[in-house]
């Protein structure tokens, strides 16, 4: 049987998709390699959303190609994802080596393609093929944590996103669907979910769920073993009562919620084609700090967005200084083709939407090292997630802090575990990370 090596690009949906894939070809009989010499069939699942993150993963498949090339053993290479879904035509002409390509929608179809040896080498992109569940997953991220994808695609049609052309409109799982994986990730030693998709508040509604997202978040509150549930890319104009009031009152749901705001500007957000304003954002925020004690805010913004100005821009950094979000991610527009944007007018000198981007991080950087500093002295739960890449820190995370993206704890003198949940006294802070301890005064 065929030796399978494999490349994740991109956001932890992409993740979630790889791992499936994964699951999917060990179940089927397929050995697995982390060694991509040692791999027969070459698979890279990519990401298309920005041109930074084209230009990475055509560099990873000329990477791979090389192990097609001087008498490697790679027998096949085929590439996956939203790149494979945008540039079809463009990928076959410039690199050869590619024997498949495979939509974003057509995942299991995988281990068919590679068992067949041969077939077309165009694009794979009909009939949509969607994993209804990944319960074989072979999970990449660290024992006790893992991702869900909740639901596939967009019905949003902001004007910088291709997403819902590559992924189709929102496609929510069925809940049982949901809860199978998450009983056996539980199973397998996961403590932390961390639920994700495109536009995760709008779970359910497809179904015709009223409140699916809520309903969802309860039942995976019931399963044994998870001890804290993090939502991602939370929609702000879906944020209602009934969400804000099950994060509140959900024990095993996280004080921390990441709502993508993108802007702040009434004519910035039209112009983005964005259905909130800044009344209502105002509104939302207000209610998520007065109902959720505690809540830690994440939120991402463009700068440089076609017809911003200086105002538009000083607008959105008054906002950010006045709001004070726990965690905050700034990306100056990219001019990406197939988008609506990409035919704006007012096109803004990149230049200044990276030095845009650069003056916000700057005022968030300094809100952070204020909040860091306030939290030296609190006790706290800490999700210890061991050594640090130099192998000299012992690492972990609070319920504040989601994986990978927020800052870490930096943990001293405490003998423990990586999985453990351990309540610890924060002793110090730096820019975004603190410094914590188990001491005898934690209880």
């Amino acid at each position: 049987m065929k030796k399978i090596g494999m490349v994740s690009l991109g956001c932890p949906k992409n993740l979630v998709d790889t791992e499936g894939l994964l699951g999917d070809l060990k179940q089927n009989g397929y050995e697995l390699t982390d060694n991509s010499a040692e791999a027969d069939v070459l698979i890279v699942n990519t990401c298309g959303f920005l041109q930074s993150a084209v230009e990475e993963s055509v560099n990873t498949i000329l990477e791979m190609a090389r192990h097609k090339q001087n008498g490697g053993r790679c027998e096949r290479l085929i590439v996956t994802g939203c790149l494979a879904e945008r540039h079809p035509d463009e990928l076959l002409k410039e690199i050869p080596e590619i024997d498949h390509l495979l939509g974003t929608k057509q995942y299991p179809l995988l281990k068919n393609l590679i068992r067949n040896n041969g077939g077309q080498r165009n694009l794979i992109h009909e009939p949509a093929q969607y994993f209804e569940a990944y319960n074989n997953r072979v999970v990449t991220t660290p024992f006790y944590s893992a991702y869900i994808k909740i639901a596939e695609g967009c019905s949003n049609q902001c004007a910088f996103c291709i997403i819902p052309k590559l992924r189709g409109p929102i496609k929510s799982r069925p809940v049982d669907s949901i809860l199978e994986e998450a009983r056996a990730l539980a199973e397998q030693g996961v403590k932390e979910i961390n639920l994700v998709s495109q536009d995760t508040t709008l779970y359910g509604y497809d179904l015709r769920m009223k409140n699916g997202l809520v309903e969802l978040l309860e039942k995976l509150s019931d399963i044994e073993g998870i001890e804290w549930i993090r939502l991602f890319y939370c929609y702000p104009t879906v944020v209602n009562d009934a969400l804000i009031d099950a994060v509140a009152r959900l024990d095993k749901v996280v004080k921390y919620i990441d709502v993508p705001l993108q802007h702040t500007h009434d004519v910035m957000l039209q112009s983005m084609k964005r259905q909130e304003r800044e009344a209502g954002v105002r509104a939302m925020l207000k209610k998520l700090r007065d109902r959720i004690p505690g809540v830690a805010l994440r939120t991402t913004f463009i700068t440089g967005f076609p017809g911003e100005t200086q105002e538009h821009f000083e607008h959105m950094e008054a906002f950010v200084r006045e709001m004070e979000f726990d965690h905050l991610g700034v990306f100056a527009y990219s001019d990406e083709p197939g988008t609506t944007a990409y035919d704006h007018a007012g096109k803004v000198d990149p230049a200044i939407g990276e030095e845009r981007r650069d003056r916000l991080m700057a005022v968030q950087h300094d809100i952070a090292v204020r909040n860091n500093a306030a939290r030296v002295g609190q006790v706290h739960p800490v999700l210890v997630e061991g050594l640090d890449d130099e192998g000299m820190l012992l690492m972990g995370r609070l319920p504040i802090q989601g994986p990978d993206i927020d800052g870490q704890v930096i943990i001293e003198n405490s003998p423990v575990e990586p999985g453990e949940i351990v309540p610890m006294r924060i002793t110090g802070s730096l820019d975004y990370d603190l410094v914590a301890t188990v001491d005898d005064n934690t209880d």
